[in-house]
């Protein structure tokens, strides 16, 4: 899905923290019926149309998603990210986020202030340009837009 990035194409980074490669099979009510592969075919085909590269990667391992942010920095004008459980436990991965200083998003596929009361508290909402959740796999759509319109005007 993503390669050097084109000339005069912006490149956004989409993060797909624990357990979201399991999409489709775990907790289908909670979570949908789509898989990560579904996900992030119809975020490359809005790309294409908003003329954005995309550079997707997925991790289950914590550090790997921290190393791919530092990397981002340098290499990428927008960030959507579902930390997925890290969201909840990890003040690193919020620290590196908020040394990304480009437009992120964050994504949650279900409401998690309709869920379970530690799951209500995000060590990375603070420090993202804005979150969005209990969409769907819709809000992955919803960030890629907002991202796309907001590092427009960072120029």
């Amino acid at each position: 899905m993503s390669s050097a990035s084109q000339v005069n194409q912006k490149t956004v980074l989409v993060i797909h923290g624990p357990n979201l490669n399991l999409l489709g099979q775990r907790d289908p009510g909670q979570y949908g019926h789509m898989t990560l592969a579904e996900i992030n075919k119809d975020l490359a085909d809005r790309a294409t149309v908003l003329g954005i590269t995309l550079d997707v990667f997925q991790s289950n391992h914590e550090g790997a998603i921290l190393d791919r942010i530092h990397q981002g920095i340098h290499n990428s004008h927008g960030l959507i990210i579902n930390p997925g459980g890290f969201t909840h436990t990890s003040v690193a991965l919020r620290d590196a986020l908020d040394v990304y200083s480009h437009p992120a998003i964050e994504v949650h596929l279900s409401n998690i202030f309709k869920r379970e009361p530690f799951r209500h508290h995000s060590y990375v909402s603070s420090v993202v340009t804005g979150t969005i959740c209990g969409l769907g796999a819709q809000g992955y759509l919803l960030a890629l837009e907002a991202v796309a319109q907001q590092s427009q005007s960072e120029k």
